[in-house]
């Protein structure tokens, strides 16, 4: 898909990954919409590239239809939804404090694995609108992660979530594509966002030991590319792409 003159969302677009790809769409020349929690610099980088902010929490599933729905129809329609909003939380599946709490795990299910299909139902549902180039309407980008294939210690409910939307690629590829949409999701190692952005030298190197090259944290930027070239590529489609420099993750 030619992203020059196309409607894009990216939820949780104003930090990390979410925010370097929605300044390579704009780049690209897509017209863009940032969703993400208030209080967070949305608002300032959608002055800075050109588009619109909307603020959502992606865990108000009713909220963010409407909220989806408003940056949609300021946008004129919707062809490409990258989502990477998330998070976890560590424990252990049984512990010396006892079993892992199960309110615990539901909030990390809801945040990354539910908050992401109800997104893609929605996303879906617009670009179902869409009049067709090249027969296809749309392109729908999740955030799996390293986790889904080698979690480690005591992160079995976000392993969960992000194996959940790892293996709905394809199933979802597969019901959408009579519409002509895509799916794919990305499956990135440890990234420069977020508290690891600080991390030092002498801190990154223990958690990188393991990659084949580059042994780094992945950049922001990086993400970027990968999301843009799924865009760009018809023949990408069902599948989770791991960006992860050649690393396997260890147990702890």
């Amino acid at each position: 898909m030619d992203i020059a003159g196309k409607s894009a969302v990216v939820v949780g677009g104003a930090s990390g990954m979410g925010r370097a790809t929605a300044v390579a769409l704009a780049r690209a020349g897509a017209h863009v919409a940032i969703l993400d929690r208030e209080g967070s610099d949305g608002k300032d980088l959608a002055t800075e590239i050109g588009g619109i902010f909307h603020p959502a929490d992606i865990t108000d599933f009713d909220g963010v239809e409407e909220v989806l729905a408003a940056a949609v129809a300021e946008l004129g329609g919707l062809h490409v939804a990258v989502n990477t909003a998330g998070g976890g939380k560590v424990q252990k599946t049984l512990g010396r404090n006892g079993p892992h709490d199960l309110d615990m795990y539901r909030q990390v299910i809801d945040l990354n694995l539910v908050g992401t299909f109800n997104l893609n139902r929605l996303q879906a549902l617009h670009m179902s609108a869409n009049d067709p180039v090249d027969d296809e309407r749309g392109v729908i980008v999740n955030t799996s992660s390293l986790a889904a294939f080698e979690g480690q210690i005591g992160q079995v409910a976000y392993a969960a979530a992000k194996a959940g939307i790892a293996g709905s690629a394809l199933v979802m590829a597969r019901d959408l594509g009579p519409l002509g949409i895509r799916v794919l999701a990305i499956a990135p190692s440890l990234f420069s966002t977020g508290a690891t952005a600080g991390f030092t030298d002498e801190q990154v190197a223990p958690l990188v030991k393991d990659a084949a090259f580059p042994k780094r944290m992945g950049r922001p930027e990086e993400y970027a590319k990968l999301a843009l070239a799924i865009v760009d590529n018809p023949m990408l489609n069902g599948q989770c792409i791991r960006l992860d420099a050649g690393q396997r993750f260890a147990p702890r």
